[in-house]
């Protein structure tokens, strides 16, 4: 497979590392100087101290509910844009409420990365159902059609009926949505006898593409491929014809942590995806997406050559009501720091029929439950069964809090 985007696509993993030790300084410095939301959370850290992945492990991770908290307080951004005000282009409302900045500076949401992997270029017709109301979906769209020198056609969702007919009327080559929304288009085009075998390509997100749902677009001659994004960052992760994993974008850098921590998980554990953004606008360092993924081995078979993620495998808020209390990832997290020969923990929630039951399984070497129940009741709040596991014996599945209650 050829055709790849830029020359950062099939780096070495030596030459993306010393890309990384250059850029990373400059992006800690930048948000640490421009962006004041950063301000009281890097006093202490020396931006030319942070050179690689292993060396973020000693930053804050950045939060959602931190950042719609910091927007309620300095606003529109919190103190997270690098940019006057007067130089910011757009701004978009997700929900929580939380507000994102964009800019219509090329291929500035870099999914121009992704439309070229899927093969979509100059000379397409793209129909981009996403959104332009509020959210970021449907300008991230069109900036990347314009970074790969395709045609946009802004319809936004609904009226399927008229989305059909535009696309048999004006040869649409290729559709950007949701996955499930193209086979809508697709059933009312045939209801009403329209002519949409023009359509090659399908670059989707924002849903679950499933196996049988690709297959019935291949069929019908249509190429589809899913990009992971979020408002906040941008293209995160994408998938190339080889169709093999989702291949990290080249302006991020990706952790996969222990959910409510900023600790690593081994490659192939699912955790937390963490992002670290090298747009010098809007400098997002150790975002946390609350989503749950894994690195997997090797490189893609496309040739590029960055780490690739599978795709989403749920959300990483794992929060818990147990007797009335909310238990959280972040209190585990907060137990791992109080006692560092703990290597991993795992609540296991239940009930009996009559009363919820909460056990803690912990990861060490120690043989003495007596010595954590303190701790537990401490900052979970609540008392617990513990149980002693061997290193390495508890679930790799990303669950720091396993609800097991039948509330059927």
């Amino acid at each position: 497979m050829t055709g790849f985007y830029d020359i950062l696509e099939t780096r070495s993993d030596d030459e993306r590392a010393a890309d990384i030790a250059k850029a990373l300084p400059l992006a800690i410095a930048n948000a640490k100087a421009k962006a004041t939301g950063f301000a009281e959370s890097f006093a202490g850290i020396n931006p030319a101290e942070i050179k690689s992945i292993s060396d973020l492990e000693t930053l804050p991770v950045l939060r959602k509910s931190g950042l719609s908290e910091a927007q309620r307080k300095q606003r529109p951004l919190g103190g997270y844009s690098a940019l006057q005000m007067g130089d910011v282009h757009q701004l978009f409302q997700s929900p929580g409420p939380i507000y994102e900045m964009g800019q219509r500076d090329k291929d500035w949401w870099r999914f121009g990365r992704f439309l070229n992997a899927a093969g979509i270029g100059k000379g397409d017709i793209i129909q981009n159902t996403f959104s332009y109301h509020f959210t970021p979906a449907g300008m991230m769209f069109e900036n990347g059609a314009a970074a790969v020198g395709a045609t946009i056609v802004p319809t936004g969702p609904g009226q399927t009926e008229l989305q059909a007919q535009a696309a048999a009327d004006l040869g649409v080559t290729a559709y950007a949505g949701t996955p499930d929304y193209l086979g809508r288009i697709l059933e009312k085009g045939d209801e009403l006898g329209l002519d949409l075998s023009s359509i090659r390509a399908a670059a989707v997100s924002g849903g679950p593409l499933f196996p049988q749902m690709r297959q019935t677009y291949h069929d019908r001659g249509i190429q589809c491929l899913q990009v992971y994004g979020t408002a906040e960052l941008g293209n995160v992760a994408y998938e190339s014809p080889a169709m093999d994993g989702l291949i990290v974008d080249e302006g991020v850098i990706v952790e996969i942590v222990t959910p409510g921590t900023g600790m690593p998980v081994a490659d192939g554990e699912i955790g937390e995806v963490v992002v670290t953004s090298l747009n010098p606008d809007f400098p997002l360092i150790r975002f946390s997406t609350g989503d749950l993924s894994a690195v997997m081995a090797g490189k893609s078979p496309c040739g590029r050559t960055n780490i690739r993620i599978v795709g989403w495998r749920g959300r990483a808020d794992q929060a818990t009501k147990v007797k009335g209390m909310f238990v959280r990832p972040e209190q585990v997290a907060t137990f791992v720091e109080r006692h560092p020969e703990v290597s991993k923990v795992r609540v296991e929630v239940d009930n009996d029929g009559q009363s919820d039951i909460m056990r803690v399984k912990l990861e060490t070497n120690e043989c003495d439950c007596a010595k954590y129940q303190a701790s537990i009741k401490d900052i979970l709040k609540l008392r617990s069964e513990i149980e002693l596991c061997a290193l390495g014996s508890l679930p790799k599945d990303g669950l720091v809090i396993h609800d097991m209650r039948d509330v059927s």
